[in-house]
């Protein structure tokens, strides 16, 4: 049996400046680490005591600072992994979101969405992302745990979710699965049927408990 509770990061500093965020290096706000301890409980709640946990994260500050408070709780030291970053999105990463939007070329609804460049240079491209998250997902399923805490980023959540699924990688160029900042998104697959179950996704309910 294993259940993977993947984490999109809570509120950082780029949210609140308005500027891009991908592979800038901004951090949690105030309101972040209290979300952040936020998640922690949630995921203490849900955990059994004397389970073997194993925290991986980005290693942008934002999403490690949040595996610090998911792992303090836990006793276990998280496992920085550069592929769950977020997508890059070159030159426009820490400048203005306003900037980004007037530049930015979305992808087309047909045809190859993910070698679809959005005009940044040095910006990764949709399938750039998918593939080093999708490595990443292969490698920490390799380890036999019972719960696994994945620390990522909004759009990097979708790869991860694909990849537990199976989904293969030439097929996620349309796929979407919503995760709001701070939200849990919790995978599950049983030991009789070894079905991957989605169990819940983008969930904050543990952002508004007291």
């Amino acid at each position: 049996m294993r259940t993977i509770h993947v984490i999109a990061h809570p509120e950082a500093t780029h949210h609140i400046e308005k500027v891009v965020g991908g592979w800038h290096d901004s951090d949690l706000t105030p309101a972040g680490r209290g979300a952040a301890d936020a998640i922690a409980r949630a995921l203490r709640a849900d955990i059994p005591e004397g389970t073997d946990v194993e925290v991986i994260s980005s290693d942008l500050r934002r999403a490690a600072h949040t595996a610090d408070a998911v792992g303090e709780l836990f006793g276990v030291k998280p496992l920085l992994d550069r592929r769950l970053r977020e997508k890059s999105y070159g030159e426009a990463e820490g400048g203005p979101q306003e900037w980004l939007d007037r530049r930015f070329v979305p992808p087309p609804a047909e045809g190859d969405r993910m070698g679809h460049h959005e005009g940044l240079p040095g910006a990764e491209t949709r399938g750039d992302c998918a593939r080093r998250v999708y490595d990443a997902m292969a490698e920490l399923l390799e380890r036999p745990r019972e719960h696994q805490i994945v620390v990522t980023h909004g759009f990097a959540a979708t790869f991860v979710v694909a990849a537990w699924i199976k989904m293969p990688y030439d097929s996620v160029g349309s796929v979407h699965f919503r995760a709001p900042s701070g939200s849990i998104t919790v995978l599950h697959e049983d030991d009789f049927f070894h079905n991957r179950q989605v169990v819940r996704v983008g969930d904050t309910r543990h952002l508004d408990a007291p």
